[in-house]
């Protein structure tokens, strides 16, 4: 490995960090089901042709803070076939989110795309 590769990762791994809070909402603003961690991250994996761009252990507690903060609920089940699942729905006020941090990421995206793209005034 050079230099290179473990700067484009801790690059990802930054970028990610920022990014995993907007993509877990849009994920469940667009479920019609309540969706459990694992599922979430399944989800996302295929999302990304099979390669996972978000860590499963970095989900859980990205979830479980956003509920903590009214943005999710979330809910407990029993599973026959192994240990309980914590189901996760999307608020009203997670929703208003939602909202509003794709028009942050949005406005975010374009200024950075107007210098990489070298169109910036």
């Amino acid at each position: 490995m050079d230099d290179s590769d473990g700067q484009a990762r801790k690059f990802q791994k930054d970028l990610n960090a920022g990014l995993v809070a907007l993509v877990l909402l849009a994920v469940l603003a667009r479920s019609a089901e309540d969706l459990y961690g694992y599922e979430i991250a399944k989800r996302l994996q295929r999302a990304n042709q099979g390669d996972a761009l978000f860590k499963e252990g970095t989900i859980y507690p990205v979830l479980r803070a956003m509920a903590a903060a009214g943005l999710l609920t979330s809910r407990v089940v029993p599973s026959y076939a192994g240990p309980a699942r914590r189901y996760y729905r999307i608020t009203d006020e997670g929703r208003a989110t939602l909202s509003q941090w794709s028009d942050i990421w949005r406005q975010t995206r374009r200024f950075v795309d107007r210098f990489i793209e070298g169109t910036d005034p």
